[in-house]
């Protein structure tokens, strides 16, 4: 069966609505896409921010305020708090940016006293559902760690397992990417892409596969493989995600993507308390939905794993 943002609005629903808390909420393109995922009953909103400002800008979309939440706070860097201390305490599932600065909002992520530190590095995850392609490919990170080292990267798939297994890939295909499939001294991503795989091998990462170093091609296509008489692989062109090498690799690809290709994807960052929605403002109405609605499929999946493990 074809994973999609379809399969995904349905787990939402099936686990129950969540809440997003929203940190400085007066931006039309933000209340826009939080009134969809309330009509699609893929979650409820707390707005923080300048109350005056989101109703002003609410009526000028079309948006009936009625049944949200509103803490008024004008100020920009105390709204930011707010809303993160509601994610901090509980009473929100997921934390998303509105009308403010990315390094001021990282600033409320990582606020030591009411913020959504975990210990572990953070790192960014898109989830692509693509024409032609029968599953959604997890790509990481693609954003905001700019040269991992091999000791991030295995935080980066410690990270992005739980979006994998929120989305129903219970086995994921990790594919560390490189230019070659084979390892090249001279080339340290592929050294660490088969260190990765050795870790995997040995049993230090669990919950997944993992196999590199893989070329791109060899990663999500299965004919490629087949012609490049990679029949020994773990993976044959079935990646469910691909772990870039640097940000510049993987920043290249998923921008081919968004304007090459007609997709839908959705985005968050981990390694945080619970899901951060950390959208672009280039990025698309639906795809800031598309956000919401992964977002609370991973908070409902982090909140199994937390309950499995206690």
């Amino acid at each position: 069966m074809k994973q999609s943002f379809d399969h995904i609005v349905e787990a939402v629903k099936e686990c129950g609505k969540k809440t997003v808390a929203v940190s400085v909420a007066q931006d039309s393109a933000v209340l826009e896409a939080v009134k969809a995922a309330k009509e699609r009953g893929i979650a409820d909103a707390i707005l923080v921010g300048d109350e005056a400002k989101i109703r002003e800008i609410a009526a000028s979309v079309g948006m009936d305020l009625e049944g949200f939440e509103i803490i008024d706070e004008p100020d920009v860097i105390q709204a930011s708090l707010k809303a993160v201390k509601l994610a901090h305490e509980g009473k929100a599932d997921m934390y998303m940016k509105g009308l403010i600065d990315t390094k001021n909002f990282l600033k409320s992520v990582l606020d030591k006293e009411v913020g959504l530190r975990t210990g572990k590095p953070l790192s960014h995850v898109c989830v692509f559902e693509i024409p032609g392609i029968d599953r959604l490919l997890f790509l990481t990170d693609v954003a905001f760690m700019t040269y991992p080292t091999l000791e991030d990267k295995v935080h980066i798939i410690e990270n992005t397992l739980p979006v994998c297994n929120a989305c129903g890939i219970e086995m994921p295909k990790i594919a560390p990417l490189a230019a070659v499939e084979v390892v090249n001294p001279k080339m340290p991503a592929t050294v660490e892409a088969a260190e990765l795989t050795k870790m995997c091998e040995e049993g230090q990462i669990t919950g997944c596969i993992i196999d590199g170093p893989l070329s791109l091609d060899l990663a999500i296509d299965a004919e490629a493989a087949k012609h490049k008489g990679a029949t020994d692989r773990k993976i044959q062109g079935d990646a469910d995600m691909l772990l870039f090498p640097d940000i510049h690799a993987g920043n290249l690809v998923y921008k081919a993507i968004v304007h090459m290709v007609k997709v839908k994807n959705g985005c968050i960052l981990t390694g945080t308390k619970v899901p951060v929605i950390l959208t672009s403002r280039s990025d698309t109405f639906e795809t800031k939905v598309n956000s919401i609605a992964l977002a609370a499929v991973v908070a409902e999946e982090m909140k199994r794993q937390a309950g499995h493990a206690e």
